[in-house]
């Protein structure tokens, strides 16, 4: 049995401790916005915060997710930097097909976190680790870059 703090809640989940926490978000908690894509740590569609860290959940085991908190996308608008970031996925219209954009909402919102006046350099590095079959990467800058505008403003 292993307990995980998901968004804030715990949960007790009985599964070996080698299940990717993408099983135990998506199958056994029905916590589905954290999508499946290459399974292999490539495309990052299935990136969740592990204590503020974006992690590939398709190749993180539960053992390793135990004791830490794990914000999915869910969760990411409860944070001031998260609501931030999908208003101007919003109001930007990023996505296209739109699979790819909770892993790519997670990136950057983490990359904000840590650097919230990126450079276009911080953004490629950390928006690198994410893939968009459709293309977006131009919108998906603009928009963070409008959200660490946004980081002026009061919370």
């Amino acid at each position: 049995m292993t307990t995980l703090d998901i968004n804030g809640k715990r949960h007790k989940i009985d599964l070996p401790d080698d299940t990717p926490l993408l099983w135990a978000l998506r199958d056994l908690l029905g916590m589905t916005g954290t999508k499946f894509g290459c399974g292999m740590a490539v495309c990052g569609a299935c990136m969740v915060h592990l204590d503020g860290t974006p992690t590939r959940a398709c190749v993180t085991p539960i053992s390793a997710a135990a004791g830490k908190k794990i914000v999915t996308i869910e969760a990411v608008g409860n944070d001031p930097v998260g609501r931030k970031v999908q208003d101007a996925w919003l109001a930007l219209n990023v996505p296209q097909c739109g699979y790819c954009q909770s892993g790519q909402i997670m990136s950057a919102t983490a990359l904000l976190k840590q650097h919230p006046r990126p450079s276009d350099e911080d953004i490629d590095k950390a928006m690198s680790v994410n893939l968009c079959r459709c293309g977006t990467y131009q919108r998906i800058r603009a928009a963070i870059k409008q959200a660490a505008s946004l980081n002026e403003e009061p919370v």
